[in-house]
């Protein structure tokens, strides 16, 4: 049994990335089989398959369940499955479940929670139960984010600048450098509603519909098309992730805009955005952060073009 954990990592290993791969590329899913079973799985086959022949410490079945992670990370690095920002947002989760499974294997053999006789056919009903869970789940309905700032402009400045705005300098905050798309400018086609307005990323274009146009106190669009989220990072390949197209997707936005005195200016951006990746309430830690920064860096600059004024 010289080569007992060295295998029990390697099962642990194929085993996650067919399930995940399962889960990803023929169910289209990007849920808790992927964020939840998956870890698990890469945490508690290890220690579950060599605990059957020897006894082993809670330190080693930690050991061999994040190695497994690690291994499998190294994986969708290398056949291109997957981006070093993404795994960096999906760590804590990842490393939760794994941390999770490594000790549920451990006690599985240590005979203290679960009889080991059982555990096989806990694996495979976990396996399918969280596949069938993702399919019957859909994501919540639509998602808004509200942020605001005050101008010391009057409205009417302001509103020059809401509907259009010039070349936004170079971003400086640091989840921009991470490949996250960030607005440059805005430019619109025609006034009032039916105009076209186009909010321009790094990565591309929203094209954005003006669906109410009352001036100067609120601006209202559909989004049509949209770019890519974020250009994804691999240090061996140039690679596009299945989760940039679709899976989050923007569906609309306002700029309202609120007198509070001759000059000085409300302003609120709210955009409502549907994530169809799972369990939602992790994800939208960071959908909505994202979100907060691009408001701010248009808000800001909105703000300091009108106070220029």
């Amino acid at each position: 049994m010289k080569y007992i954990k060295p295998i029990a990592v390697f099962s642990g290993l194929i085993l996650s990335l067919l399930i995940g791969g399962v889960s990803i590329f023929i169910l289209g899913d990007y849920g808790w089989t992927v964020f939840i079973t998956v870890p698990f799985l890469m945490g508690f086959i290890p220690p579950y398959i060599v605990g059957r022949t020897q006894e082993i410490r809670l330190k080693e079945s930690y050991k061999m369940g994040f190695s497994t992670l690690g291994l499998v990370l190294l994986a969708l690095l290398l056949f291109a499955i997957e981006g070093l920002i993404c795994i960096a947002m999906a760590s804590p989760i990842l490393i939760a479940f794994v941390w999770l499974g490594a000790y549920i294997g451990f006690k599985v053999n240590a005979g203290k929670w679960i009889n080991p006789t059982n555990s096989s056919l806990m694996i495979i009903l976990l396996c399918g139960l969280s596949m069938s869970f993702d399919t019957i789940n859909e994501a919540n309905g639509l998602i808004p984010v509200r942020t605001k700032i005050i101008v010391n402009a009057p409205i009417e400045d302001v509103w020059e600048h809401v509907v259009t705005f010039n070349k936004i300098d170079t971003p400086q905050d640091w989840i921009f450098k991470t490949g996250i798309s960030s607005p440059t400018d805005a430019t619109i086609k025609g006034q009032g509603v039916g105009a076209v307005r186009y909010c321009n990323f790094t990565t591309g274009s929203f094209v954005e519909p003006i669906t109410t146009w009352n001036e100067p106190e609120l601006l209202q669009f559909d989004v049509i098309e949209q770019p890519i989220p974020m250009n994804e990072f691999n240090p061996f390949w140039d690679i596009h992730p299945p989760h940039l197209e679709g899976y989050f997707v923007s569906k609309k936005g306002q700029f309202k805009l609120k007198r509070l005195s001759k000059n000085k200016t409300e302003l609120e951006g709210t955009t409502w955005y549907k994530l169809d990746i799972l369990p939602q309430t992790y994800w939208r830690l960071w959908s909505d952060f994202v979100i907060h920064k691009i408001h701010k860096r248009v808000l800001n600059h909105i703000k300091s073009s009108a106070e220029k004024n």
